[in-house]
């Protein structure tokens, strides 16, 4: 495809990429059977298709999540069915109604156990492992699938025929709860148990991508398919469907779509209240700003993890704040300012110490590119203190070798950031023919 535009109308300050972002995904998603040896060795041209300018947008209508359509047709697909049900606190209806409680009451099938992801059934523990345990209001066992296994044992799946999916996720490659959907996937296929995902927007819109695709090496539990990049535009039903078909899983999968919702539609367009889907996401801006921010957290720095305002700043004991903040500003990123700040987590890295760093101002998130931004922070970090910011811990985050080798031999974070564009491109066309929504 060859996108020709210009932007002298009206003032010379346009922007196309957003329009150039919708037309790729139309186009892709034509293009039902792509010549595999193509993928591998043509080389895509144009920069990224990444956020900039006024989105193209509708009037917000109402949505209705999976679990909400499928209430209104009464459970029919569950009939007879004995259910397990993957979920937390994100599990719930337009109405307020926990999935949990909307299953168990349900006349036409049993549900017969509970399984919960990272952070546990109710979200709000954050720690390494999370124990099994029991709902006091069903009575029903809770399998945690981030404790001493991070997937469904036979043992756990006795007696179920099967296993609906109904969690919030964040739109970001190492969210594990992504993970968790394909673990569930590749235990179910073995044990021809069906499954059902119960769809949810992706809350940070569906049509942008943005990231280097993740290499095998760093491939784990933050990074479950090889190529996909940090932000991936797809909804949870989506991803299935992908994960399903890509890796050969060939599990029983059924989505249950969203009504309502485009790909253009960021979260607080769609009217739903905000649940945070972990305990560490509270807000659009953090969430905003975590394909970024988080990529980088698992070197020498704190993300904000422990105090009010997790992901809208990083620091360290040993940043200079206004050194860094000048640093970053210098650099006119799109989208994005930064101030000085000093922060003390009471929780997680630094626990108890006082740190200084920045603090970040979303100025217009359609031109805000968050993955460029963790690389903008990366690179001014190796700038001011070299080998003193761990930069290589983040590789099974960043998920690209060459990003970091890249970020070291201190190279201009936009041209690294633009690099992603191949990948990208590619992934449009991978993910395209599991489009459920336009």
């Amino acid at each position: 495809m060859v996108f020709l535009s210009n932007r002298v109308h009206p003032d010379g300050k346009g922007d196309v990429t957003p329009l150039r972002a919708r037309v790729a995904t139309i186009v892709g998603s034509a293009i039902l059977d792509p010549p595999e040896e193509r993928l591998r060795t043509t080389r895509l041209t144009g920069g990224d298709f990444g956020p900039a300018g006024t989105a193209p947008r509708l009037p917000a209508g109402p949505v209705l999540n999976g679990i909400d359509v499928l209430k209104a047709e009464g459970f029919a697909s569950l009939a007879g069915r004995r259910v397990g049900l993957v979920t937390n606190h994100t599990g719930i209806s337009a109405e307020g109604e926990a999935t949990i409680d909307l299953l168990a009451a349900a006349k036409n099938f049993k549900l017969v156990a509970l399984f919960s992801p990272e952070h546990g059934i109710r979200g709000t523990l954050d720690v390494d492992t999370v124990a099994s345990s029991r709902d006091e209001k069903t009575g029903l066992t809770i399998h945690s699938l981030y404790g001493k296994t991070m997937r469904p044992t036979a043992e756990m799946l006795e007696g179920i025929d099967t296993l609906v999916y109904d969690v919030q996720d964040v739109g970001v490659r190492f969210y594990t709860y992504e993970t968790t959907l394909a673990y569930l996937l590749e235990e179910a296929a073995k044990l021809k148990i069906k499954v059902v995902v119960l769809d949810r927007i992706n809350p940070i819109n569906g049509w942008t991508v943005e990231g280097p695709g993740l290499e095998k090496e760093f491939v784990s539990f933050v990074g479950y398919h090889p190529t996909t990049p940090i932000r991936h535009g797809m909804t949870v039903g989506e991803l299935a469907k992908l994960f399903n078909a890509e890796r050969k899983i060939d599990a029983d999968l059924t989505v249950v779509p969203i009504k309502g919702w485009r790909r253009d539609m960021w979260f607080d367009e769609t009217g739903m209240p905000w649940i945070s889907p972990s305990p560490n996401m509270r807000n659009m801006n953090e969430a905003t700003l975590y394909p970024g921010v988080a990529a980088i957290e698992y070197a020498n720095i704190s993300v904000g993890r422990g105090t009010d305002t997790p992901f809208e700043h990083v620091g360290a004991p040993w940043i200079n704040g206004r050194a860094l903040a000048a640093a970053l500003n210098a650099r006119h990123i799109p989208g994005v300012t930064f101030y000085p700040t000093s922060f003390t987590p009471n929780v997680s890295k630094f626990k108890g110490e006082r740190c200084e760093g920045v603090f970040m101002m979303v100025t217009d998130r359609q031109a805000l590119r968050p993955v460029r931004l963790g690389v903008e922070l990366a690179a001014a970090l190796v700038k001011l203190y070299g080998s003193k910011f761990e930069v290589d811990a983040n590789g099974k985050l960043i998920g690209s070798a060459t990003a970091l080798t890249r970020i070291k031999a201190g190279e201009d974070p936009a041209r690294i950031a633009a690099s992603f564009a191949d990948d990208e491109g590619r992934w449009r066309l991978v993910r395209a023919k599991y489009l459920i929504y336009r």
